[in-house]
């Protein structure tokens, strides 16, 4: 009896594990209930661009998977660095404007920390994230950060725990649905979610980044 429920146990905690995806393709409610019924339960579309303009695809996704009955819809910001795009508070506010707008929201919105335009001064890049939180916060939306150790290192700095506090989405595609290979930067010991296989023909045949929560 007591093997029985140990393996009962364990059986729990395995089918406690969430695969999710992410992507930037227009995705129908149809779509989304397919992928929901293929065993994902979160979704996260991006919702802002990185030429500087909100993706309204992005939010219509958002809108959708809800639509779908996919709880579980965040989103994610890809920032703008140049000079023409908005503020790092107003990109944070013009999303969330937008997808208020359009009569939905996200659960989580995400920051997406990676490699693409970022000057070298780590100062001003820590400036720049931190007050696209602080928008988010002031806003009562919950926020998190998406990044992985390289990216951190050369955006803001392996020295910089200052956004620890908040979830990390990790991504490292090593093919692997476990936190095993997970190096500690920036604060944080261990994600929430690891981004684990990139972009592929995924479910319900839309194109996907793969994603685990344990």
């Amino acid at each position: 009896m007591k093997l029985l429920v140990s393996l009962l146990v364990l059986a729990g905690v395995a089918s406690a594990a969430r695969n999710g995806i992410d992507f930037i393709q227009p995705v129908s409610v149809a779509t989304f209930q397919c992928i929901k019924k293929d065993g994902y339960s979160f979704v996260i579309p991006r919702v802002f661009t990185s030429v500087g303009t909100l993706d309204h695809t992005g939010i219509q996704n958002v809108k959708n998977a809800r639509a779908a009955g996919i709880n579980d819809a965040d989103g994610y910001i890809f920032p703008c660095l140049a000079t023409h795009c908005p503020s790092a508070a107003n990109q944070v506010k013009q999303t969330l404007d937008a997808l208020k707008a359009a009569g939905t929201h996200v659960s989580t919105l995400w920051l997406d920390i990676e490699r693409l335009a970022w000057p070298a001064n780590h100062a001003s890049n820590r400036a720049f994230i931190e007050a696209m939180v602080k928008e988010a916060e002031a806003l009562k939306q919950q926020v998190g950060i998406y990044s992985n150790y390289y990216n951190w290192q050369d955006i803001v700095g392996l020295d910089y725990h200052g956004l620890s506090h908040l979830m990390l989405w990790w991504a490292e595609y090593d093919g692997e649905k476990d936190f095993g290979k997970f190096r500690a930067f920036g604060g944080w010991t261990r994600p929430t979610i690891h981004q684990w296989h990139g972009t592929e023909t995924g479910p319900c045949g839309v194109s996907v980044d793969l994603n685990y929560v344990p």
